[in-house]
């Protein structure tokens, strides 16, 4: 199932992209897509009202603003370096342990908003990823399929870096991660049964039309799983919370010249099965 959320921000009405291509009203099956829903087998209500066909039509939804799929995560958890040509272009080394830092849940706004380049930037950047939502609590995993069955499902991200504010200004990578608008997330939350494996998704990405980034997720250095799994011993992954799984090669980080975003600028990016995003750039 792709689950949405349409409607201006703080107003967003839940909704279910159907696959006959309606969208349907879920707010007679819950306030919103958020940690609890997904706690509270929200997902299979949901199975279980579209089956019986008892879902409304969502009226007017092609004319409503798209926002995250899910409503702010209590956190989110980005792993870096996590594909073997991004770690060699931007020079580091490839880590034996998942690099992990945070990024403020507030960045999170909808996979077609305005993102904002920060005032005094100069090095902002653009990474897609796969994003993956936790669907119920994770605490010391002890398996890879214990940690997928945790896994709600997946949505595009968009992880935006600033990477003067994140290299040069702190040894921590979360002020240059956490400026505002700084992670677009869906259009869907893909449910964790329509994909059949999360290491075999291509992710794509253009800047002003011109492919950047053209990678795939079997690439990754530590799977999905594994990724999961590991965090679990660190922290309690909660209903709601968004992983951000890295980035293949083609950072402006890491061509010629350093090609970062201005205002102005346009950015698209896809992964297989999970939607695209676009967004223009504007100034703060």
């Amino acid at each position: 199932m792709k689950f949405q959320r349409l409607g201006e921000p703080g107003s967003e009405k839940p909704a279910l992209l159907g696959d006959d291509g309606q969208v349907y009203d879920l707010s007679g099956v819950t306030s919103d897509i958020d940690g609890a829903f997904l706690a509270d087998g929200g997902v299979e209500r949901v199975r279980a009202a579209h089956v019986a066909g008892e879902l409304p039509l969502l009226e007017g939804a092609q004319e409503l603003r798209t926002g995250a799929p899910v409503a702010r995560p209590g956190k989110v958890v980005c792993i870096g370096l996590n594909y073997r040509d991004h770690a060699e272009e931007t020079g580091a080394a490839i880590p034996p342990r998942p690099v992990v830092f945070m990024k403020d849940p507030g960045t999170v706004v909808g996979p077609y908003d305005t993102v904002l380049v920060p005032r005094d930037s100069t090095r902002t950047d653009w990474e897609v990823e796969l994003g993956v939502v936790i669907g119920s609590k994770a605490r010391y995993l002890e398996s890879p399929e214990e940690a997928l069955a945790c896994i709600a499902g997946y949505a595009v991200s968009h992880d935006v870096s600033e990477r003067e504010f994140q290299l040069d200004f702190s040894p921590q990578w979360d002020l240059g991660k956490s400026c505002e608008t700084f992670n677009p997330l869906g259009p869907w939350l893909v449910t964790a049964d329509e994909i059949a494996d999360p290491q075999d998704l291509r992710l794509r990405l253009n800047v002003n039309g011109v492919k950047r980034q053209d990678g795939h997720t079997g690439d990754m250095i530590f799977h999905v799983a594994e990724i999961v799994a590991y965090l679990s011993r660190y922290m309690v992954l909660e209903p709601g919370d968004v992983i951000n799984t890295g980035t293949p090669a083609g950072v402006a980080l890491g061509l010629p010249g350093n090609p970062y975003l201005r205002a102005g600028d346009t950015v698209e990016l896809s992964i297989d099965g999970l939607g695209s995003q676009r967004q223009t750039f504007a100034q703060a």
